[in-house]
């Protein structure tokens, strides 16, 4: 195939994924329906796997025999040493779901990508979970297309403290999109409220004191993605940027109505969000063409 039917098909491909996304979003409560939007999905991304970019299907090896499926997409080829992005899913949305709704804004932005599931790593403990996305870094970090000083994460929902996590534990990550250990601390004071047995709100400078705490154990530059369907609400995420904390930034995507309902605009968000990892991680590089 020339070039510019290549290019032509791929450009198709792509606005495909935008419009079975919308369609998986709308059909949300309908089991059958998402079921084939996620069949045309995959079929979409292995056709683009043949014409643009390389996709990988590949399987991370962990311990005790265990192993992570993945997709890896490929910045520009085996010898780029670009910088990646190991991407976590949202809950019940699989690997291919979150591929297929980020390929049209990460393709050509010099960033290669892992992509992982959420419900590969939420049935274990916490302390597993961080080895595991290690175990994840260590495979980003050993291809020879990866530059293994230029990581970065993103968790997509619940995923978003996960994120915060491997950043804390995992001084390799050298950008994050997360949440800031924000789904923790609500989740901590909800406990301390439910043990106490107390109606009263906690102290503001107390709360205020915890958030920070938290941040700062973040060595590496931060987006809080806030609102829309993300846990994080905007009011709290708010908080963070009050309490003076460097190289964090705040993203809220915009909402659509329709028929009285509010939906994200996740293709905005999306490229908010990979531009600015693009903005951290690529900009000041070498570039190279794909």
């Amino acid at each position: 195939m020339q070039k510019g039917h290549r290019d032509e098909a791929a450009e198709d491909s792509l606005c495909a994924l935008i419009a079975f996304e919308v369609a998986r979003r709308l059909a949300y409560d309908d089991a059958s329906g998402t079921a084939g939007i996620s069949g045309r999905i995959n079929a979409v991304i292995q056709k683009l796997g043949t014409l643009n970019q390389k996709i990988e299907r590949v399987q991370i090896n962990c311990c005790d025999h265990f192993e992570i499926p993945a997709y890896y997409l490929s910045a520009c080829g085996p010898n780029t040493n670009a910088p990646a992005i190991l991407c976590i899913s949202t809950e019940e949305e699989t690997a291919t779901i979150l591929l297929g709704r980020i390929l049209p804004v990460v393709m050509d932005r010099g960033m290669s990508v892992l992509v992982i599931a959420h419900d590969d790593l939420s049935d274990t403990r916490r302390s597993q979970s961080d080895m595991f996305m290690s175990c994840c870094m260590d495979y980003l970090s050993t291809r020879s297309d990866v530059d293994a000083t230029r990581i970065g994460v993103y968790g997509d929902g619940l995923s978003a403290p996960l994120a915060t996590d491997l950043a804390v534990f995992d001084d390799r990550v050298a950008a994050a999109v997360c949440d800031g250990g924000l789904w923790n601390l609500a989740r901590s004071l909800a406990s301390v409220d439910w043990l106490t047995r107390t109606a009263d709100a906690p102290d503001e400078e107390v709360v205020s004191a915890r958030r920070l705490r938290v941040v700062r154990r973040l060595r590496c530059p931060v987006l809080v993605v806030a609102g829309g369907r993300g846990i994080v609400s905007a009011a709290e995420a708010m908080k963070l940027l009050v309490d003076d904390t460097p190289d964090l930034q705040l993203a809220i995507p915009r909402m659509i109505t329709t028929d009285g309902d509010e939906v994200e605009n996740f293709l905005t968000a999306d490229d908010r969000i990979f531009g600015w990892l693009e903005h951290k991680l690529v900009l000041n590089s070498p570039s190279s063409n794909c």
